[in-house]
């Protein structure tokens, strides 16, 4: 069980960077605290240089993002990043001790193709409801241990959200194809098809997009302002 929830709770991360890519934390400790999100958060202490290297890179995505949200403009450009993001082991195990298990590996590195439809998010802000069914992404990850070595796995997700009134109020992950080294591949899929069924990872999803639309983009308000 504590293998399963392990494996579950590196999914769980990887699904909501796909919506609300984090933001670009200081590299002083102080800061970096006070810009934790509800629920992912940043690393402790200084950046390491790959990850300053993968928070530059998320810049563009994020102004990118905010921009499409808050401009309502339908025509405008979708959105098309390489979204990747490294979990130290301190952040996946006060992760998993949200879901009362301990985690046994070290740090994961994971990553996706992120491809969002421009006027999907302009519905999504102007009008009273909308359901948005976004495109169907796969997540990578490469999850190391001291003992066995890398273990990697891949799955896909089809996130559907519904906002109103211009924040998000539901959202389902909806868990698709595993691919995985079988004794992997049992325990995700135990975990996500019941995660399709009950969906647990509804609030932590609302609020992670809820936070990205309000605090995180008012960071870059001048980035993306000036691209409209």
């Amino acid at each position: 069980m504590k293998f399963a929830s392990g494996v579950f709770a590196s999914a769980i991360a990887l699904s909501i960077v796909a919506f609300a890519i984090p933001p670009a934390t200081a590299d002083e400790p102080a800061k970096a605290s006070a810009d934790s999100g509800k629920v992912l958060g940043d690393p402790d202490g200084p950046l390491t240089p790959e990850e300053k290297a993968e928070k530059d890179a998320r810049q563009a995505c994020k102004v990118d993002l905010c921009r499409a949200f808050h401009s309502k403009d339908p025509s405008g450009k979708d959105i098309a990043c390489h979204v990747i993001k490294s979990w130290r082991k301190e952040q996946l195990v006060k992760l998993v001790a949200k879901l009362k298990v301990t985690w046994p590996y070290d740090g994961a590195h994971c990553s996706t193709d992120l491809s969002v439809n421009n006027a999907d998010l302009v519905k999504a802000m102007s009008e009273p409801k909308a359901e948005v069914v976004f495109a169907k992404h796969t997540v990578t990850c490469s999850i190391a241990s001291e003992k066995k070595g890398a273990t990697d796995f891949s799955f896909d997700l089809t996130p559907k959200v519904t906002f109103e009134n211009g924040k998000a109020t539901k959202a389902q992950a909806q868990w698709g194809k595993i691919e995985a080294p079988t004794l992997i591949k049992s325990a995700l899929w135990t975990a996500t098809a019941a995660d399709n069924t009950v969906n647990i990872l509804s609030s932590s999803i609302v609020d992670e997009v809820n936070e990205f639309i309000s605090r995180r983009c008012d960071e870059v308000k001048d980035q993306w302002a000036a691209k409209q």
